[in-house]
Order: C-alpha cells, then sequence, then structure tokens
C-alpha cells in the first residue's frame, strides 16, 4: 500500500476541500428562517433499518471479500457474524416492533452462484424465507443487488478490472430482479460507488482501472435499472451515494452520476462523516498521524446538522428527484464514544435536521437507520452501529441488547419525528464542508 508523506496528506485535505467547493450546485435564495414549531413528517414517510450479507449473515460464502478479511482480522475467529442467516426472523421482528415499514439488506451474488454459470438454489431460498418473514410483518424489502461483495471465481477473473464483469454481474442481477421483483421492492443496485471503488483500489485494483470500474458500474446500473421496471412497473431504483464532501467518496462517484442521473427514480442518500472548519484541526491530526484514518467514522466529529445540508445539496443536485436517506448512523467504540454523544440523542437530533429539511420544501421520503444490530465494520466487531448491540467476541448465544436508541426510534416512528418544540443537543458546527459555500454564507441556525 502506497504510503503518504504529511506534506501528501495535508494536499488531499486541502484538495477534497477545494473539490467541495468547485463544481457544487449554488442555493439560490436565503436560506429559510428555522420553524419554531417544527411539523412531523407524516403517515407516508418511510422509517426503516438496514444491514447487508457480508457483514451480518454469517455462513459466508466463499468471495473476495472472505479472502481478504478472513486471515487477517477477527472474521477468521467468529466467521458468523451476528447469524443473521438463522436469526432473521428474530431479527425482522425486532424490526416491526420498532415501528419501521422498510428492511433494507443486500442479496449475497457469491451465495447464488458460487461458479460460473451455476446457480444454488439453496441460497435463493434463503432469501425467500427472508423475504416471506417481512412480509409477515407488513415489511417492505429495499434489496441491495451489490455491497462491495463479488463471488471468488470473479475476482480470480480480475474483479471490475475485467472487462467482462459486467455482463456476468446483470447474469446475476437479473435473475435475482426476476425472482424478487413481485415483491415490490426498492431497489439498490450499486451501493455507495465511491466508497466501493476506493476499497477495490485499496485492495485489489490497480490505480489504471479506477477509472473503467467506474464506467463499468454506471452501465451495470443503467442495464439493470431498465430490466427492473421492465419486470416491475412503477418499481422505484437508485444507486445509493454518500455525501460527505472533501473525501474521496464525494470526489470518485461524480465520474458516475452524471452517467446514470436519467435513471435515478430517488436519491439514495447515506451520511455519516462531518467536517467542518471546527473539525478540521482534528481532521488533520488523525490524518497526519495515519493517513487511512481519514476513512474512519471514529475519525471525525459528529454534526447531525450535516444531514440537512446533505439533502440540500441533493435537491440541488438532482432537481425534481425525491431524496431517500438510506443509510446514517453514528458509530461507538465497544459501544462507548470519547465525546459522550449517545446514540439515541444523536437519533434525535438527525431527525430533527430531517424535518427541517422537509419544511423547507425538500422532497425527502424516507430514512433508514444504519443498522438493526452491530455487525462485521470496517474489519473489526468492536465499531458499533446497532440499534441492538452484539457483542460477538464474548457472547456465544449473540443476544440482541437494545441500546437507548431503541426506545427512542419507536417514539419517533410512532410520531413521524421529534416534537415540534425539540432542540438539538448539539449547535451547527460553522461551515459544513458537506454543502459549502451556502453553509458558510448562509448557515443554518436554531430557534431559541
Amino acid at each position: 500500500m502506497r504510503q503518504f508523506t504529511r506534506r501528501a496528506t495535508l494536499g488531499l485535505v486541502a484538495t477534497g476541500v477545494a473539490g467541495a467547493v468547485i463544481g457544487r450546485p449554488t442555493p439560490a435564495g436565503a436560506r429559510p428562517a428555522p420553524p419554531v414549531d417544527l411539523p412531523p413528517l407524516g403517515h407516508e414517510f418511510l422509517w426503516g433499518v438496514g444491514g447487508s450479507g457480508f457483514q451480518s449473515e454469517g455462513h459466508t460464502p466463499d468471495s473476495h471479500q472472505r479472502r481478504l478479511f478472513t486471515d487477517r482480522t477477527a472474521l477468521a475467529r467468529f466467521p458468523d457474524c451476528v447469524d443473521f442467516y438463522t436469526r432473521y426472523a428474530t431479527d425482522i421482528a425486532l424490526a416491526a416492533d420498532l415501528g419501521v415499514g422498510v428492511y433494507r439488506i443486500s442479496i449475497e451474488w457469491a451465495r447464488l452462484q458460487p461458479r460460473p454459470g451455476e446457480w444454488d438454489e439453496a441460497g435463493f431460498e434463503f432469501y425467500d424465507r427472508v423475504l416471506d418473514a417481512m412480509t409477515a410483518h407488513g415489511i417492505r424489502p429495499m434489496l441491495t443487488l451489490d455491497h462491495w461483495v463479488y463471488p471468488v471465481w470473479i475476482a480470480e477473473r480480475g474483479g471490475w478490472g475485467d472487462p467482462g464483469i459486467v455482463d456476468a454481474w446483470l447474469g446475476n442481477a437479473r435473475k435475482v430482479v426476476d425472482r424478487y421483483a413481485r415483491r415490490d421492492p426498492l431497489w439498490i443496485t450499486v451501493a455507495n460507488p465511491g466508497g466501493y471503488i476506493k476499497f477495490e483500489a485499496r485492495d485489489t485494483l490497480s490505480a489504471a482501472d479506477i477509472p473503467a470500474m467506474a464506467l463499468r458500474l454506471a452501465d451495470a446500473h443503467n442495464a439493470i435499472y431498465d430490466h427492473i421496471h421492465q419486470v416491475q412497473p412503477g418499481a422505484q431504483v437508485t444507486m445509493s451515494i454518500n455525501d460527505g464532501a472533501a473525501t474521496i467518496e464525494d470526489a470518485t462517484e461524480s465520474l458516475i452520476l452524471d452517467q446514470v442521473v436519467d435513471r435515478l427514480d430517488f436519491v439514495g442518500l447515506g451520511t455519516y462523516l462531518s467536517f467542518s472548519l471546527d473539525t478540521l484541526p482534528q481532521l488533520a491530526e488523525h490524518a497526519l498521524v495515519d493517513p487511512q484514518e481519514l476513512s474512519s467514522p471514529l475519525a471525525h466529529a459528529v454534526q447531525p446538522e450535516s444531514m440537512y445540508y446533505a439533502l440540500h445539496y441533493c435537491a440541488r443536485r438532482f432537481p425534481g428527484k425525491p431524496v431517500y436517506v438510506v443509510d446514517n448512523g453514528i458509530a461507538a467504540w465497544n459501544g462507548w464514544r470519547e465525546d459522550g454523544y449517545s446514540r439515541s440523542d444523536h437519533l434525535r437530533d438527525t431527525v430533527y435536521w430531517l424535518q427541517c429539511a422537509r419544511a423547507d420544501g425538500i422532497d425527502v421520503s424516507g430514512y433508514t437507520y444504519w443498522s438493526l444490530t452491530d455487525s462485521f465494520e470496517w474489519g473489526s466487531y468492536d465499531l458499533r452501529f446497532g440499534l441492538y448491540t452484539v457483542d460477538v467476541a464474548t457472547d456465544p448465544t449473540l443476544t440482541r441488547k437494545p441500546t437507548d436508541a431503541v426506545a427512542a426510534y419507536r417514539v419517533i416512528t410512532a410520531s413521524g419525528g421529534v416534537p415540534g418544540n425539540y432542540r438539538p443537543t448539539r449547535p451547527p458546527a460553522a461551515c459544513s464542508f458537506v454543502d459549502i459555500p451556502s453553509s458558510c454564507t448562509d448557515p443554518v441556525t436554531v430557534p431559541h
């Protein structure tokens, strides 16, 4: 892996900040005053939870991710993860108890097609059972076709560096769509392509192949979008994006978005990392110690108002398209955060800013919390995102233990948001890089 000098690292940070400004749509007019009495999101708003196959299912089929992680991480000692594979019914029941109407999962290609031309019916039957359980609880599935995992035989051909991968990818994706379109799912073709490209470049892809991967992801999305609409009229399909200005993802996704914008029924937004003038010294400190920390969700201060800015940016970047927050949450190290920010406060603060954006006229249609349970994140079981925590390393029963955010989310889904007089526990930071320059020239405020 290429090492970065301190000068190069600071250059990357500066370049990212500049890139966040150049080419971003400029807002028209002054920002609306924040409402003193915040209206709820309404009964039509969709609340959800999410997870992905490789990170939560366990009983993992052979894939390039399994081979990358097995030898060097906790996956070797705890290969069944949180065992969604056998506990899916319980987890879906927990989701239903939260009052959510959407559950996001990924359909693992490696589980369905272990070898070229060979399909494993048992893999399909597993997902049949999962979707049956969702139906029984009145939950609509949100299906991700590619959450950064592919069969090992694809890796042996060169992964996304192989020109033939699009045809192979579509062969699997069409089978999935044909089988599950009747269940009327929401579709995500590719999760966060910027992050996908970054991790492929780190582990399996040459620098010269990065532009080719971006174009192949766009080709795959466009082709399967058309197929989905052929077999599921009225389908809602997206390629999810990550909006965290000054990040590699944001810059890389710009290579893709213009190629797929006409085939996005809604904007699938994921947002986690927060940057601002207030947090730039902290970011630079982490970058100088270890440039890889730029990607860690624990390396950055959490600014819940970044959700508000991200929604406004998406509304300008994709005019006329509704925005659905397909993943958002907060990381903790074994349940602990140095800043003391609780999961429940972060959830309520985030929903407050969702409601503010909706009050401004932003067409935000849904919110999916990442994730229902803790899972295998960033090569570790110590990094926790779950509404329910699972101590994989110390609890052989894999008991789902509710965090303080479980009760908070129940109240939110039942009420359509936080109360009208709610105020965030954290004030907005100065100049959020999620949406500059408008966050600097016209920052959001909170009523007294």
